[in-house]
């Protein structure tokens, strides 16, 4: 009879995660989670678990709970693993507004000298330590606002009739110039790892009209700079018939919404990184644009050694974006600094329809994109110009021979928006594994 008893008892004990509290008052629940803190007040004991879905405060009273959870909390430390029962109640001044009165406690698997203290700790040690650094509170807002901002991209791309149509990591040739690619073997062939999916949805976007692709793209840039990684996620839609005006009309439609579904729904995420939402509050389209003369003109202004006709660097792209208090679209950059399949403007000869947007308070370049050109003879010989095989790119050159049609799209790097939506330093804090020059491990 003790053993149906028991496994009545056990059916009735809910193991729930803290997220779920709310939905528990007044009940009996099990935790299962790691010691994010504890400490004794006399006859009190509290432990702060986290679970992953947040933080829950746990109060043993002596009298109240098992004598044996008394005993257990001199063994606690960070990050051991355990498993807590307690009834749940509300409490305002707790994480999250509720917390447990502890009635049992046990520790499933212990922490012996974590690395990780509250002292602070140097960039290289963290790095060298991110897996265990995400477990920290506010490594893990960033990555809760990085997951929050994945979601909205495909919402809005979903919910606007897009076809998801993945690209290869594995490409013949290169997308956006040689001198970045990663080389590898590829049984008896050279292969590289792909820069970008923009030539592939090029292709798909014959197939299906609207489509884009979303996965890690590759750049072997010997830079160590705040905003660069050698692996980061892109997501690249290509729109068939649709030119540069259309396109940064779409950008701007795209990052109002993920920008302001994120400072929605990760409020509590950015209260916790200290973030000053306001600025981005005030991220509603329609962004401001500037061709790429206007925009040189303002940046000879505060850096005489800008040589017009050049590329932007970090300093002028903050020069451009401080005069706005929305993300500016720079438009029409000469066609020489841009990739082979931009188009030139007939317009305007030596100018090429291409678009970045800046992000506001100094963060960069979020997007660059463009409309492309869709002559055959053009194509071949902007192939020709890049000092690039046309054997090569047969099957994309195929997509001008069979039905060419105008046509315009544009890549956003996640890791730079999620800096710039978290107010971060550096661009290594907005995935759970970066990878930058000098540096692969963990």
């Amino acid at each position: 009879m003790s053993k149906i008893v028991d496994y009545i008892e056990w059916l009735a004990l809910m193991r729930v995660f803290i997220s779920d509290l709310k939905d528990h008052v007044g009940q009996t629940v099990e935790l299962r989670g790691w010691v994010f803190n504890s400490r004794s007040s006399g006859k009190i004991k509290f432990l702060l678990l986290r679970d992953g879905t947040g933080l829950c405060q746990c109060v043993y009273f002596t009298g109240e709970c098992e004598p044996a959870a008394l005993d257990v909390f001199p063994q606690l430390t960070q990050e051991a693993c355990v498993r807590v029962t307690g009834k749940v109640r509300e409490e305002k001044r707790s994480p999250g507004g509720f917390e447990l009165g502890g009635l049992s406690l046990e520790i499933t698997a212990p922490s012996v000298d974590y690395p990780l203290s509250p002292k602070e700790h140097g960039p290289d040690f963290l790095m060298s330590h991110r897996h265990l650094w995400i477990r920290s509170k506010s490594q893990h807002a960033v990555l809760r606002v990085r997951a929050e901002v994945i979601r909205a991209i495909r919402d809005f791309f979903d919910g606007r009739g897009f076809t998801l149509t993945d690209a290869p990591i594995f490409t013949p040739s290169a997308c956006e110039g040689t001198s970045t690619l990663f080389e590898t073997q590829y049984f008896d062939e050279k292969a590289y790892l792909s820069q970008s999916g923009q030539l592939y949805m090029e292709a798909t976007a014959a197939a299906f009209g609207k489509v884009y692709c979303f996965g890690p793209t590759f750049r072997a840039e010997k830079s160590k700079t705040r905003r660069h990684l050698i692996e980061f996620w892109m997501v690249e839609p290509e729109v068939a018939f649709n030119d540069l005006y259309d396109n940064m009309e779409l950008a701007e439609q795209f990052v109002e919404y993920v920008v302001q579904r994120t400072i929605k729904n990760c409020a509590a995420e950015l209260a916790a990184l200290e973030r000053n939402t306001s600025g981005l509050a005030n991220v509603l389209a329609p962004f401001p644009r500037l061709h790429y003369g206007e925009a040189s003109q303002i940046i000879k202004k505060e850096n005489p050694d800008f040589v017009i006709g050049d590329d932007f660097g970090g300093t002028d792209e903050t020069i451009i974006s401080s005069k706005f208090d929305k993300p500016v679209f720079v438009h029409h950059y000469p066609s020489a600094i841009k990739a082979f399949y931009m188009k030139e403007d007939p317009k305007e000869p030596g100018s090429s329809m291409s678009c970045d947007l800046l992000a506001t308070e100094g963060y960069g370049e979020i997007i660059g994109g463009g409309q492309r050109e869709e002559s055959l003879q053009i194509l071949r010989e902007k192939i020709k110009e890049h000092k690039l095989r046309e054997e090569d790119f047969a099957w994309y050159l195929d997509l001008r021979r069979y039905g060419s049609f105008q046509h315009a799209g544009f890549g956003l790097g996640v890791e730079r928006t999620v800096s710039w939506i978290c107010g971060l330093g550096h661009v290594r804090e907005t995935i759970p594994f970066p990878r930058m020059y000098g540096r692969h491990y963990p």
